[in-house]
């Protein structure tokens, strides 16, 4: 379940009771329509089949932590004010890069979606009135240093003053850029983050950029990369792939999509059959390219999966963590349900942002992912 910082509920039912996770079953549900396009796979149906399904990478082990560094960088909890909706929000985040660095690295930035704002659920205003920020950009640690290990320089944005007062999507968008023009200032080696980040300086590549927003945070990478709002990213930037996870989907007006088309950049979309917060209404911007996209656009649905493990901030026994599960009886574990994600974004920003095309299989669904059961669909570029 999504939550606002004021102790409003974004979305879903009243907050359930904890409960255990247990894994999925093994075999693909019923419930998953397999159509033209969509194809269905089962990572553990397939690894005992001797087929082998794709391979998480695993930020977890020695090996992956000795290979890369994490950082952070904090201009503090006011350093931003939106030029168009006056929101004022914080420059902070976590990056996590190679340890060793040779010539310009791809970027991906990713912004987490709407939760508390504040380490304590009673805080009313931003800068906290109460508490302190909630570190909810750390929750993808695990997808960060994955894809670190993979020679990425990640980073993820923390988004708490937005989600304390503003229900602008464009803000979301907005900060990724204020973000963006400050790795565009590095890269050439000089502004703020110059000395918080100096190992950086002259080794990103800001032509190979590539975004990842979970919930509000997916509409919002959507919003950044549409064909009406790619001209606000900064100058000598380019994004050349957008993942939304668990997206927020609904136009406004409605049938009006125009602010989160994307039809110019590689897009994938995941989501999860037991989402209780979104759904998986994110499939429709899918639906909104074909016949229309110049690039391929993917999807992947994870069946059992839910909204909130996809961030270690959200997920119990977290504080203020919450299972928002629709099939508790059924429901995946944080474990296969990252490694699932991982598996797939690695396949994704690698072949789109490094030009490997190793795991093109994954996207389309010939190889399963890790330990999962779940549905992938291809939208092809119009020719």
């Amino acid at each position: 379940m999504e939550r606002h910082a004021q102790g409003r509920t974004m979305y879903g039912a009243r907050k359930r009771p904890r409960r255990t996770p247990v894994a999925a079953a093994g075999v693909l549900g019923a419930a998953l329509l397999l159509t033209a396009g969509l194809v269905g796979t089962d990572g553990a149906a397939a690894a005992a089949g001797g087929h082998g399904p794709a391979t998480a990478p695993t930020a977890s082990s020695a090996s992956a932590r000795t290979a890369t560094v994490t950082e952070t960088y904090d201009l503090g909890d006011t350093a931003y004010t939106d030029p168009v909706s006056g929101t004022v929000s914080e420059l902070r985040a976590v990056v996590h890069r190679p340890r060793d660095l040779h010539g310009r690295l791809p970027l991906i930035v990713m912004s987490h979606g709407a939760w508390y704002a504040c380490t304590d659920e009673d805080a009313m205003v931003w800068p906290c009135d109460l508490g302190s920020a909630f570190p909810g950009y750390r929750g993808y640690d695990y997808l960060g240093e994955a894809l670190a290990a993979r020679g990425f320089v990640t980073v993820s944005i923390s988004v708490d003053g937005i989600n304390m007062s503003s229900f602008d999507y464009g803000d979301r968008a907005r900060l990724i850029n204020a973000h963006l023009r400050l790795w565009k200032q590095l890269a050439s080696g000089g502004g703020p983050l110059a000395d918080r980040l100096p190992a950086l300086r002259d080794h990103v590549d800001m032509h190979r950029v590539g975004t990842l927003g979970h919930s509000r945070g997916g509409k919002g990478v959507m919003w950044q990369a549409s064909d009406k709002h790619r001209d606000e990213m900064p100058d000598g930037v380019r994004v050349g792939a957008v993942l939304a996870l668990a997206p927020v989907k609904f136009d406004d007006p409605e049938g009006d999509n125009s602010d989160t088309l994307v039809t110019r950049t590689p897009v994938a979309v995941v989501t999860s059959s037991c989402d209780g917060a979104v759904r998986e209404h994110g499939q429709e911007y899918l639906d909104d390219v074909v016949g229309r996209t110049r690039e391929p656009a993917y999807s992947v649905s994870l069946l059992h999966a839910n909204h909130n493990y996809f961030n270690t901030r959200w997920t119990p026994p977290a504080p203020l963590g919450e299972d928002d599960s629709t099939c508790p009886a059924q429901e995946l574990a944080p474990a296969p349900q990252q490694d699932a994600l991982t598996a797939y974004a690695t396949a994704f920003f690698d072949a789109f942002l490094k030009g490997d095309d190793s795991g093109t299989a994954v996207l389309t669904g010939k190889r399963p992912l890790p330990g999962v059961t779940s549905t992938t669909r291809v939208v092809p570029p119009v020719r």
